[in-house]
């Protein structure tokens, strides 16, 4: 792939010369992607409705081509000209949480390229929330497609430093709007069933869309591995994702046999020779006696884990560390999006105590 340059643009660039922004707008709309900030992770943009433009989203990530994208929207009105129908269920989660970090499945309509979908007779809709992303997708006048802002299967990107490291030369442009809230991908629900089906857990839980829609099923492969032969309904599900450059191990049981095994196996890896790195929370951090110990923050606060947990795999990659040993936690509320990354950066390598 041939290098360019990359150039960045700060908030306060953006603040004190509202036509950075237009002309971020110009670069979508003449066909170049753009990386953006939302309240999730960084997203890696492109005209929804132009498929050479799409194209290049996976030129520049060397993401899969059956990988479908979400399409980002900056007012409820645009919605309307991507899906076929939206019934009232999906209009209320869009009252409920728009915007935010949901996307909502529904069938398309022919103008969204199956580039966008890879294939799929769905569409995946989300408004995100943050005011630089809001403001380039009303500027651009398209809908944006865009997944994550880093190569294929890294540690999402949290930050533009995040993803300069990934991107750099690949990418003509950066907007910095600063660290992203919630720190992992949306949460992805399919509409287009009979029973809504949650695809991939993120800030908005399960227990906050049962409320709205009541019955709400999980799907198999949010913490298993997918079949191969099986399309993929949603980003984030068939691939390796999110995962550090140090292999991960992910250790579930009790709280007290997960914090016994993690130390008894960081000592005898340090004893070969090996730099370990812990993923723990607060909880635990002061227990471990070997290793580079990162807390996540505390288990009664699952968004914290959430919101650092991305940031922190990152670091592992700065330190250098040979593998990570990595803390499971209660697969509830945005606790689920924890154990949901983790075992993807795991490439689903658990060990039960």
């Amino acid at each position: 792939m041939l290098k360019i340059k990359t150039r960045i643009l700060t908030i306060e660039d953006i603040a004190a010369d509202k036509d950075k922004i237009e002309a971020a707008a110009k670069l979508l709309r003449d066909g170049e992607v753009v990386a953006f900030p939302t309240e999730t992770v960084y997203g890696l943009g492109a005209n929804a409705l132009d498929p050479e433009a799409v194209k290049k989203i996976f030129t520049a990530k060397g993401r899969p081509g059956d990988n479908p994208l979400i399409v980002h929207i900056a007012d409820i009105g645009q919605w309307s000209g991507l899906a076929e129908a939206i019934p009232e269920s999906a209009q209320a989660l869009a009252r409920a949480f728009w915007p935010g970090p949901l996307t909502i499945i529904l069938k398309k309509r022919e103008v969204v390229p199956h580039e966008v979908t890879a294939g799929l007779d769905t569409v995946a809709v989300r408004m995100p929330s943050h005011p630089v992303a809001r403001s380039l997708i009303a500027a651009a006048r398209v809908p944006i497609a865009a997944p994550s802002a880093n190569f294929s299967g890294r540690p999402s990107p949290t930050t533009a430093r995040h993803v300069l490291e990934d991107l750099e030369g690949r990418i003509p442009l950066i907007l910095d709007g600063g660290r992203a809230d919630v720190g992992v991908e949306s949460t992805v629900v399919d509409m287009a069933r009979e029973v809504p089906v949650l695809l991939r857990p993120g800030g908005i839980t399960r227990e906050m869309l049962e409320q709205v829609l009541g019955r709400v099923e999980v799907d198999p492969g949010i913490m298993s591995p997918i079949r191969e032969d099986r399309p993929v309904p949603s980003p984030g599900m068939k691939y390796k994702h999110y995962a550090p450059k140090a292999p991960v191990t992910v250790f579930r049981g009790s709280e007290d046999r997960i914090r016994l095994a993690i130390d008894r196996e960081a000592r005898r890896q340090q004893r070969w020779g090996k730099k370990v790195g812990i993923l723990a929370t607060d909880d635990n951090k002061d227990f471990y006696t070997a290793g580079i110990v990162r807390s996540m923050g505390s288990r009664a606060r699952p968004a914290d884990l959430a919101a650092s947990l991305f940031a922190l795999l990152r670091e592992f990659d700065e330190l250098g560390v040979d593998t990570i040993l990595a803390e499971g936690v209660d697969p509830h509320d945005e606790g689920l999006a924890v154990m949901n990354r983790l075992a993807r950066a795991a490439g689903f390598h658990f060990i039960d105590v």
